[in-house]
């Protein structure tokens, strides 16, 4: 195996930092720390749910997840891998204190679970960094900037209604002009670099666009399936949510949107809010027994992952542990339904020209690596008349979106979407195809930043396109 140099780069000339070799020696056991780190906690863990001592003596430190690690490919840090997170976890678990250090690695990681797909030995790092987030939000008071932080992204992104009601002044703002304005001021950067970056992942909005709370099977009904309208989907990519409605009654389905339905709980327990997920969780798993469906078909990958996982979110529960484990079940994403029911709705060329239309399709990573969701999304794309689908270069690598880590990471978040921008140009798609929301805004204002912005879609705007007869290039 060669070892890279601090001049190597990628396939479109992105330059690599350093990383060490699979095969180097590393420390292992308990961490060390470069300068000082202040003890926020002793023992570092309490008794609830502490990571699995099972799951932690799954790893074997082979280092085959290092090179799908996001920050250890930025940064060639052992303590920024999964096993190097691993080891904090396990000295942690063996009554180390926790240090300010052991919190900064953990909250490094995007919980990409590039390492899950990646990790022979079938380390369940998905869930160990869940349980550790949790035993981090309980006892450690972080800082007053970041709580704040914190406190305003959990306030406002969970809540459809509070979302609705920043939806009206956003738009007006960037019609007139006057979010661009308040931009160049440079006066949000100064205040806070984590709220610029809110401002600016703000996709361009138009009218509001709602769901019916039922649609109708176009001919014979195959199926009845219950759909996740979502948070910032439902007032953000309304259109996207229409578009997941007429795909699914066109093969068939009978849908239904509750109205009444609320948050997934995915951003909550991605960083360790725990109860607050599992409130959510209850709250849909209520919504949608009501409802009567025989499936709940979700577009956003965050949320479809975490739905999937309520049997483990809800496992203590003893009202909700045997309902999440039936609700989960009974969860699919988009793709995974469309094709278990086979099509059965006319395709159409979705290209202005009856030249072959490129198509570059970006694998969100709560789909590929934690649903497993990867064959199915090219399948139905392939179904579509006239179009090439190409694979983007290190399509393992996530796009720096992670919930709502590029927020709460801006710099790090930035140089990963920069070097997934790069990526996805040096294929010469036309078109961008995702499945998830955090994705499409962050790898629109990597591409913006190249100075080559890209049609970007979601997937069922594609295939809703297709089956309409309608041009999207």
């Amino acid at each position: 195996m060669t070892t890279q140099d601090s001049r190597a780069e990628t396939p479109t000339g992105v330059p690599r930092r350093r990383a060490p070799r699979i095969d180097e020696p590393v420390a292992l056991g308990m961490p060390t720390v470069r300068g000082t780190s202040e003890v926020l906690a002793t023992p570092a863990f309490d008794a609830h749910n502490p990571p699995s001592e099972e799951l932690l003596d799954d790893c074997v430190h082979c280092g085959f997840c290092l090179t799908t690690c996001p920050t250890y490919n930025l940064w060639g840090e052992e303590m920024d891998s999964p096993r190097g997170r691993i080891d904090l976890m396990r000295a942690a678990s063996e009554g180390a204190p926790l240090t300010e250090s052991m919190v900064k690695h953990w909250d490094a990681c995007l919980g990409c679970m590039a390492c899950v797909t990646a990790c022979p030995s079938g380390v369940q790092y998905d869930r160990l960094i869940e349980q550790t987030r949790a035993q981090v939000e309980r006892r450690v008071d972080r800082p007053a900037k970041d709580s704040a932080l914190r406190t305003l992204i959990f306030s406002l992104f969970p809540y459809p209604r509070r979302l609705r009601l920043m939806r009206g002044p956003l738009r007006l703002a960037q019609r007139t002009g006057a979010l661009r304005l308040v931009e160049k001021t440079g006066l949000v950067r100064r205040v806070s670099p984590e709220l610029e970056v809110m401002q600016r992942l703000a996709p361009p909005l138009g009218p509001r666009v709602e769901v019916p709370e039922r649609t109708p099977a176009v001919g014979t009904r195959r199926a009845v399936v219950g759909m996740l309208t979502g948070c910032v989907q439902r007032e953000f990519f309304g259109d996207v949510n229409a578009a997941t409605a007429r795909v699914l009654a066109a093969e068939g389905c009978d849908v239904i949107a509750p109205r009444r339905q609320g948050c997934c709980g995915a951003l909550s327990v991605h960083v360790g809010r725990e109860e607050e997920g599992q409130s959510f969780a209850r709250r849909l798993i209520d919504t949608f027994e009501e409802s009567g469906v025989d499936w709940i078909v979700v577009n956003s990958a965050g949320c479809g992952s975490s739905m999937k996982e309520y049997v483990h979110l809800l496992a203590d529960d003893p009202t909700y542990a045997d309902r999440a484990r039936a609700f989960s079940e009974r969860v699919r994403d988009l793709a995974e339904i469309l094709v278990e029911l086979g099509p059965v709705a006319e395709r159409h060329p979705v290209g202005d020209s009856d030249a072959e239309l490129v198509v570059a399709y970006h694998d969100a990573c709560h789909l590929r690596h934690a649903q497993g969701v990867v064959t199915q999304p090219r399948q139905l794309l392939g179904q579509v008349p006239g179009l090439r689908l190409t694979e983007i270069p290190d399509a393992e690598i996530c796009c720096g979106s992670a919930g709502v880590y590029n927020i709460l990471n801006p710099e790090p978040a930035t140089e990963l979407g920069d070097r997934k921008a790069a990526n996805i140009l040096s294929t010469g798609a036309q078109l961008l195809v995702t499945a998830n929301p955090g994705c499409l805004m962050q790898i629109s204002q990597a591409l913006e930043r190249a100075g080559r912005p890209l049609p970007f879609v979601h997937t069922a705007t594609i295939l809703d396109a297709s089956i309409r007869g309608e041009r999207l290039v």
